[in-house]
């Protein structure tokens, strides 16, 4: 459940007209009030009656809420709270009354109406959908005092959380503590906009390039490198440099070529503004191998391999292996930190395997990645006590398929049969582990993983069933894994 307090505001009429009105896509339906004041008495009086028109008219419910402001002392220049409450998509639609009961609840923890207090703000909540409501208050209680807010975007978040347990309702991570920076409503309308013209494609540029800075930090063998990497991807890169030694760089900056700002400028996003785990100091743990999950010897083996032309027959078994290799070793350890390295290169193996087999545009398999990546973040990076060999040996598959580049659809399924049943597999022992340290976000999330994994296979048997009619016998065998592998020695796992 995600509360959104907005900037404040000065005209409460003009809002309550939204409210009630159709929406700016006609998304407003059946608009009625669910709560409001301790005294406003019966809440079908304050309802705003039909207009001949059909408007709704809000003019009483307007002068209600702003009469404690024209008679306040000092009242604020901006006296309008607003603040809309949204429910998950898996959530059940709630009744009224639990909106109410919300609604309250956060209007009391943000202490504009703290329970008890019959002096304190008039506000109301508009539902107008089945999954958000909106409250709206005016800033001068009853007894004429403004009342000034402090806090209430965290105040609400924290009221939020304890409702999501509550009600048994989807439990959203606390804020600042997400694998990612998510996209602005801004960022969101726009890239609708230009996609709508065909001048841009659906996915918004801060995801585009965080997927292709994790890809680059995956392959790269160091921070030059990765810079190169990222230039080659036709992705454009800034680096900052320190105030003290001008030739040290202490971070760096990424853009797409075409998206500017108005004026014509480079929207730029630093690394941490695309995900925690980007920043340049983390990226530099990873290259130096501190965080156990790669090594230079892993590397080369991988450059090696992939420099053969020829993808070894056994790939497939070995890449299966791995993962059954590090799922056992993430059920035996005691040790956190030695677990969350070996979920951390997981992690990366499926995002470096969904993005050769989808491509940039993504797909459901990439869509799996993403909610493995948000299972497997730790928020500071823990290093294990001594070297986490599963981990080493899930780093050095991410680095060949990094190296072999895009996976062809008619060669490579075979491998991508094997490594994502195993990564499902791998997915349920993250839940086991997350469940254990009771992070019950994170587990929901890589159970959600484990289960869009598993439908990806049966959308690859199903994709090679309908494009190999020919060969039917080979690709119904596609789901048994002696048969895949019987394919796979024949030599149908080529390389271009």
């Amino acid at each position: 459940m995600i509360p959104a307090v907005h900037p404040r505001g000065v005209n409460v009429g003009r809002l309550l007209r939204y409210l009630f009105g159709p929406g700016r896509r006609e998304e407003h339906v059946d608009a009625h009030l669910v709560a409001a004041w301790g005294s406003a008495g019966d809440l079908a009086a304050l309802e705003p009656p039909v207009a001949p028109d059909g408007s709704r008219d809000v003019r009483r419910l307007a002068e209600l809420l702003e009469q404690p402001v024209k008679v306040g002392w000092k009242p604020p220049s901006r006296p309008v709270w607003h603040c809309s409450i949204r429910t998950h998509p898996t959530d059940p639609v709630l009744t009224d009354a639990q909106w109410a009961h919300i609604a309250t609840e956060v209007m009391a923890a943000v202490g504009l109406a703290p329970h008890g207090d019959t002096r304190a703000v008039r506000w109301v909540a508009v539902r107008h959908a089945e999954d958000h409501i909106h409250l709206v208050a005016t800033r001068v209680r009853q007894d004429r005092r403004t009342a000034w807010t402090s806090y209430d975007k965290r105040k609400a978040q924290a009221a939020c959380r304890r409702l999501e347990e509550e009600l048994g309702l989807y439990r959203v991570a606390p804020a600042g503590h997400g694998s990612r920076r998510w996209p602005g409503p801004a960022e969101l309308n726009k890239t609708a906009r230009l996609a709508a013209a065909g001048r841009a494609s659906r996915t918004t540029p801060r995801d585009q390039l965080r997927r292709a800075v994790r890809a680059a930090a995956v392959a790269a063998f160091d921070e030059t490198d990765f810079f190169e990497r990222l230039g080659r991807d036709g992705v454009l890169v800034r680096l900052r440099h320190s105030t003290v030694d001008p030739s040290a760089v202490t971070g760096y900056s990424v853009g797409l070529p075409g998206h500017t700002t108005a004026a014509g400028g480079t929207v730029w996003y630093g690394g941490g503004r695309l995900a925690p785990d980007l920043t340049l100091p983390r990226l530099r743990s990873r290259w130096t191998g501190t965080s156990g999950q790669d090594t230079p010897r892993a590397r080369l083996t991988a450059a090696q391999i992939a420099a053969q032309g020829t993808i070894p027959v056994d790939l497939a078994e070995r890449m299966a292996s791995v993962v059954r290799d590090a799922v056992t070793a993430m059920r035996s350890t005691r040790d956190f930190a030695a677990a969350a390295t070996i979920a951390g290169a997981a992690a990366d193996l499926l995002f470096t395997a969904a993005r050769a087999w989808e491509g940039r545009g993504g797909g459901p398999l990439t869509d799996a990645a993403d909610h493995f990546d948000r299972a497997a973040y730790e928020a500071r990076a823990h290093v294990p006590a001594r070297p986490v060999p599963a981990a080493g040996g899930l780093g050095a598959m991410s680095r060949l398929i990094a190296v072999m580049g895009r996976l062809s659809r008619d060669r490579d399924t075979v491998m991508m049969l094997h490594l994502i049943r195993a990564l499902a597999g791998l997915a349920d022992a993250l839940a086991e582990l997350r469940q254990a340290q009771a992070r019950l976000n994170q587990a929901r999330v890589a159970r959600e993983a484990a289960r869009r994994l598993r439908a990806s296979v049966s959308l690859f048997i199903a994709e090679d069933s309908r494009i190999g009619r020919a060969g039917q016998n080979r690709n119904t065998r596609l789901g048994h894994p002696e048969a895949v592998g019987a394919d796979h020695r024949r030599g149908s796992h080529r390389r271009r």
